[in-house]
């Protein structure tokens, strides 16, 4: 299952089944996971985990140093879970020690070609990535996260599960949970009803969550004001707790 023109470190680790296409680079410190499949002409170094069942597509660089001037060779990590599809030139970096010293990706996320995941970065589940969508530095991305192709999020943003950003989207402020996005910089749009209606959202906590999109975006009520009455909706409404959480807790401002 190893291409004879494959350069496998000695102690790199591939666990049963795992396919290296050729000219394919596997480092010292690489763990690869049953059933994955690496294609061809593909770059994985540093201390880089992936999980089972994973395919990588030709021309991928997978755990290099980050593009960060603080790093200093630290032994940072990528850890990639299990069932995800990583598309043609994708670049992920292992972490820094300004942060939790990790880069993570979850499970089962479709990964478009020439997305960028920069050190530190924090990938949920099911998430999609359309072409040439990048994360800066620090970013987390929540689950069902929908990035559309040319994205660009700025670093340390929070990316709410369920969101949308549409094409070009230039995020510079934290996205809540199940909102739509798009523009340069990001304008909201309404929330993302399709989506959560193909993930088994009841027509009740999509309006629920419709009532708090409303809240902060359409109400005239200052932000404090708003997440008081949104706090409330969510007593009521468990949908809502997500949303609710989410603008209690933003660092650099919301989108707005």
């Amino acid at each position: 299952m190893i291409h004879p023109t494959a350069i496998i470190h000695p102690g790199a680790q591939l666990g049963s089944n795992v396919t290296i296409g050729a000219y394919s680079l596997v480092g010292e410190h690489v763990v690869i996971g049953d059933g994955s499949r690496i294609g061809p002409h593909v770059v994985i170094e540093g201390r880089t985990t992936i999980g089972r069942d994973n395919e990588i597509f030709q021309f991928c660089s997978i755990g290099a140093q980050p593009q960060d001037k603080k790093y200093d060779e630290e032994p940072t990590r990528l850890e990639i879970g299990d069932r995800n599809t990583i598309r043609e030139f994708c670049s992920f970096n292992v972490g820094t020690s300004q942060d939790a010293h990790v880069t993570r990706i979850g499970n089962d996320n479709w990964i478009m070609a020439y997305v960028h995941v920069a050190h530190d970065c924090q990938v949920g589940n099911n998430t999609i990535f359309a072409n040439n969508a990048t994360l800066a530095g620090h970013v987390h991305v929540g689950d069902w996260a929908i990035l559309g192709g040319f994205t660009g999020v700025h670093q340390f943003v929070r990316v709410g599960a369920h969101s949308f950003c549409g094409v070009g989207t230039v995020l510079l402020q934290d996205l809540p949970p199940c909102v739509t996005v798009s523009g340069n910089p990001a304008a909201p749009h309404g929330i993302n009803s399709e989506g959560l209606r193909r993930r088994g959202f009841s027509a009740e906590g999509i309006a629920a969550i419709k009532r708090a999109y409303r809240l902060l975006y359409r109400s005239g009520l200052r932000l404090e004001e708003a997440r008081e009455q949104i706090a409330a909706l969510a007593a009521e409404h468990a949908e809502v707790q997500p949303f609710a959480d989410f603008i209690s807790e933003s660092g650099r401002g919301l989108v707005r």
